[in-house]
């Protein structure tokens, strides 16, 4: 079997020397691209000939999967997927399986970083102290004692939860499925709407579907707390960006930590939200962080041995 890391997926090249010695000893061909191209053109040739394809978050079009016709497999190296196009996948019978659990404590972990570098303004500080600039009347704001409104109880959306919680906030939760679990943690369901008005951070947690795209709508945005805040490390267009811009610049909404937007960064000029005061704009980082990386590798391995 012919299998093709289409990029490098956080594999050194010593690592990826280990695996293909390990899959040619089993009597499989291992190929890995040390450096990532999304040019359609460059994974047609990458892939052209693979019966298991390994990607992280690339765009596969079904023009890109119609010139692999050997594929099997998609090994994705990622949470969500829908950068593939999944219906000419199950059309052709091609088996599609992600690293579900990989980031789980990473993505948790800057949803709360981001939540506290919004109230407490590290980053505007950070570029303020370098220009020679000192506290003056700064006052920030605490989690402590705060109302927190998670969108989503998923794996990562419940150990967002806990974190909040123990930075001493009261948890509120809504979620298309309710879990017993998070119920356990001392955490109620509440309707979105009501989430949306009661809460002082909001996190999202939904992957997104065609129920979800623009959930947090500019209706939704117009009943928030004027000292709330948005924090997104889902996916983008979970969230109506302009309006959250909108929300911004009138004061409707006092701040937003966004990591994910409705493409892959870099950010287009115009891009509403480069101007948007009071936001914390990160290049979807959510699930980079070294260990989750040796965990997803760990996982992509496990799902070709199966």
């Amino acid at each position: 079997m012919k299998i093709v890391a289409v990029e490098p997926i956080g594999i050194t090249a010593e690592r990826s020397e280990s695996i293909k010695q390990e899959l040619a000893a089993k009597g499989h061909e291992f190929v890995w691209y040390p450096d990532r191209k999304e040019d359609p053109a460059v994974l047609v040739e990458r892939m052209k000939d693979a019966e298991v394809a390994i990607i992280s978050n690339i765009p596969l079009t079904a023009d890109v999967l119609s010139q692999c016709p050997a594929l099997k497999f998609l090994n994705v190296a990622f949470t969500g997927l829908d950068h593939i196009d999944l219906d000419y996948c199950r059309e052709h019978s091609i088996l599609v399986k992600n690293a579900s659990g990989y980031a789980t404590e990473a993505v948790a972990e800057l949803a709360v970083g981001l939540a506290i570098d919004v109230f407490r303004k590290i980053t505007f500080l950070d570029g303020s102290i370098r220009e020679g600039g000192v506290r003056g009347a700064f006052l920030g704001r605490e989690l402590h004692g705060k109302i927190v409104g998670i969108v989503g109880t998923g794996a990562i959306g419940t150990r967002t939860a806990q974190l909040f919680q123990a930075f001493g906030c009261r948890v509120i939760a809504w979620s298309r499925t309710e879990k017993p679990g998070v119920k356990a943690m001392g955490i109620p369901y509440v309707p979105l709407d009501e989430l949306m008005r009661t809460s002082d951070i909001i996190s999202l947690h939904v992957p997104l579907t065609s129920e979800t795209k623009h959930l947090i709508s500019r209706e939704l945005m117009a009943i928030c707390k004027p000292t709330a805040i948005l924090v997104n490390t889902a996916r983008g267009n979970v969230v109506d960006m302009a309006a959250l811009a909108e929300s911004l610049r009138e004061g409707r909404l006092a701040g937003a930590g966004i990591d994910v937007y409705e493409k892959e960064p870099p950010l287009a000029p115009e891009h509403p939200l480069l101007a948007a005061p009071n936001c914390v704009l990160v290049p979807h980082v959510g699930y980079a962080t070294r260990e989750a990386f040796d965990i997803r590798i760990d996982i992509i391995l496990k799902n070709l041995e199966e």
